[in-house]
């Protein structure tokens, strides 16, 4: 019976909607804004279009939900009230994720608008995530989300939120060395290990981010990822001993060599311990595809 109610749901919703547009309209006629009190229609139109929206997100008509919050919105700003303009931006974001990305990312723009406007940068930072996201899951579309990464990235520096930077820092970071911009990827990481090398908590992880630094210093050129390591080693004595910086003084060796079954071993050793993610190996088989006569695997 649940199936039922909800579609006598969307029957309500749909109604309810007419009956808020027609409230709209008769705010904006000449008698009815004289005497019948104009802003407080638009404020009851507002109001039941935001039920309306509840109402299909019960029925799970995301595009009407979207659409009804959408109009919510508009209302809002007409009133100005901004904060309340914003949230129901969001909320029709969050329903077009589930039928239209594109829209979504319309609606989270229109928020972000608002929230850069008032000076809200945390919150406006945390829907550039949003956006990123829909970007990397739904439209696959890496570039445009490295751009909403960088520009979160931003507002977290502007307001002293350093470690939810260096988290969208991370992910650019790691995007530019799959789409082999490995200078930008190399610029990321070293950034992000200076930044928390000197963290007791961090810094472990620091290790792990010299360690991609190298890897794409690797990949570009050999004497290059010598002289990055030395530099490491310097900075942050830890790494000189980490199993990291041991694998990476192997493969070194194995590439000056020429030689691919020492390159491989370094590699399946290291994994036996800790596991290599798809990242990481990706990165190994660039590098050992530059070894003359290779053929491009790690088995």
């Amino acid at each position: 019976n649940e199936e039922m109610d909800n579609s006598g749901k969307e029957k309500e919703a749909i109604q309810l909607m007419a009956d808020a547009d027609k409230k709209v309209k008769s705010s904006g006629s000449f008698l009815g804004g004289m005497f019948g009190g104009g802003h407080h229609k638009v404020e009851e139109a507002c109001e039941m279009y935001c039920r309306a929206a509840n109402m299909f997100k019960m029925a799970k008509n995301w595009s009407a939900a979207g659409n009804a919050f959408c109009k919510a919105a508009r209302l809002h700003m007409q009133l100005q009230n901004k904060h309340d303009c914003a949230t129901s931006f969001i909320d029709a974001g969050n329903a077009f994720k589930k039928s239209d990305p594109n829209e979504a990312i319309k609606c989270l723009n229109a928020s972000i608008d608002i929230y850069t406007d008032m000076g809200r940068f945390t919150i406006a930072a945390k829907h550039h995530i949003s956006i990123a996201e829909i970007y990397e899951s739904e439209m696959v579309d890496i570039e445009k989300a490295i751009a909403h990464y960088e520009q979160a990235a931003d507002y977290y520096k502007g307001e002293e939120s350093n470690s939810s930077a260096n988290k969208c820092l991370l992910k650019v970071g790691a995007y530019c060395a799959q789409l082999e911009q490995y200078q930008k990827a190399i610029e990321i990481y070293e950034q992000v290990g200076a930044n928390t090398m000197d963290n007791p908590l961090l810094k472990y992880s620091a290790k792990e981010y010299f360690f991609k630094a190298s890897l794409c210093h690797f990949i570009v050129d050999e004497l290059n990822a010598k002289i990055a390591i030395e530099k490491y080693e310097e900075m942050f004595p830890a790494f000189s001993d980490s199993r990291e910086c041991k694998l990476l003084k192997k493969l070194l060796e194995a590439h000056e060599e020429q030689n691919s079954d020492a390159f491989t071993e370094a590699v399946k050793e290291f994994d036996s311990i800790s596991r290599l993610d798809q990242w990481h190996t990706t990165l190994l088989l660039r590098i050992k595809k530059t070894i003359q006569g290779d053929e491009g695997d790690l088995k």
